[in-house]
């Protein structure tokens, strides 16, 4: 249960993949009032929230964290806010930088002015592992500088310094967290599982960058949102903390895995040219979210092979995406690719 400190909560861009994950997490833990803020942009689905209409301590709002009005009403009574309302894509980062600009720092400023305003209890802002940059050895700790390679993890970055300040100048009481590569149900399959998933399913290849050698950690939608609600409560202001699975593969170790799971041969992988800037390596340290008490708890290849069972079984919820404006980004983004190897 929660603490008695905390039994309201803002969860922006809460129609979102983590977001609404996060947002069932604490209907189910019973929290008093969990408000959905959400643009609805192309990744804010309502299906991902459908099933919480009509409970009584649920409700939504559609609007922009980049407007202020809108965010100071729906702010204002709540106990806590978190963030997880962002633009998030790396491919679309490059197509189109000025988009997360927009909404991954500004919008953030927004939040603190509106949490400043409320004198709201906690906010706590979800950042990403790619903040660090490329990791060729080690894993990351909380105190390492940060160093992002694409404008995506720069406009991470750039609201996180927003949350610090905001700490250290009007002594908001913020904290971060710093999430490594997540999967689970409900993921925009503009994402490497999902898009693996569901291009196999349609009969088509999947694309892999390179020699699809890079590596990610992996964490479950659910332990993600659980590693947050943990911080709502017990983490410290103006602190960071770095939340991960402890599951590093390699992206074609990925891809080879959901091939065997769905009977599909290998001939389906399909090298093409990489990314710009592509990161080799993440990788995070997660002792300080340990020490205090959490642990991931969903085993990697299990809630994998659940996952892609998901897919296979909610063909309903991920074709009208892809038959959609995804198509367009899809051509965009990987037509001009050269096929490599």
């Amino acid at each position: 249960m929660p603490t008695q400190k905390i039994r309201s909560v803002v969860v922006a861009g809460g129609a979102g993949f983590i977001g609404s994950t996060f947002a069932r997490l604490l209907l189910e833990r019973g929290y008093d009032h969990v408000r959905v803020f959400d643009k609805l942009t192309y990744a804010g689905n309502p299906a991902n929230i459908a099933d919480l209409e009509g409970n009584p301590s649920f409700d939504f709002i559609q609007g922009d964290i980049c407007d202020a009005a809108a965010v100071d009403a729906a702010v204002a009574g709540f106990d806590a806010i978190v963030n997880f309302a962002a633009e998030t894509h790396v491919d679309r980062s490059i197509m189109d930088p000025g988009e997360f600009i927009q909404t991954d720092v500004y919008g953030v400023f927004t939040i603190l002015e509106a949490v400043r305003k409320h004198n709201t209890r906690r906010f706590v802002h979800v950042s990403t592992d790619e903040v660090y940059g490329e990791v060729a050895s080690g894993s990351s700790t909380e105190s390492d500088p940060l160093a992002p390679r694409n404008p995506y993890s720069a406009s991470k970055a750039g609201g996180e310094m927003m949350v610090r300040a905001y700490v250290s100048t009007y002594g908001v009481p913020a904290l971060i967290s710093r999430g490594s590569n997540t999967y689970g149900p409900y993921q925009y399959p503009e994402k490497l599982i999902p898009l693996a998933v569901t291009n196999v399913l349609e009969g088509t290849p999947i694309p892999i960058y390179g020699d699809g050698r890079q590596v990610r950690d992996w964490i479950h939608a659910r332990d993600h949102a659980s590693g947050i609600e943990f911080l709502l409560r017990h983490g410290d202001h103006g602190e960071a903390y770095n939340i991960g699975g402890g599951n590093e593969r390699e992206n074609l170790t990925i891809a080879t895995i959901i091939l065997d799971e769905l009977d599909a041969p290998s001939e389906m992988i399909a090298h093409v040219t990489d990314r710009l800037g592509h990161d080799r390596r993440y990788s995070l340290d997660t002792s300080r979210i340990r020490a205090l008490g959490w642990r991931p708890e969903i085993d990697f290849e299990q809630g994998l092979r659940e996952t892609i069972q998901w897919y296979r079984d909610n063909r309903a919820w991920w074709e009208p995406i892809k038959s959609g404006d995804f198509a367009g980004y899809y051509k965009d983004n990987y037509a001009a690719r050269e096929r490599i190897g």
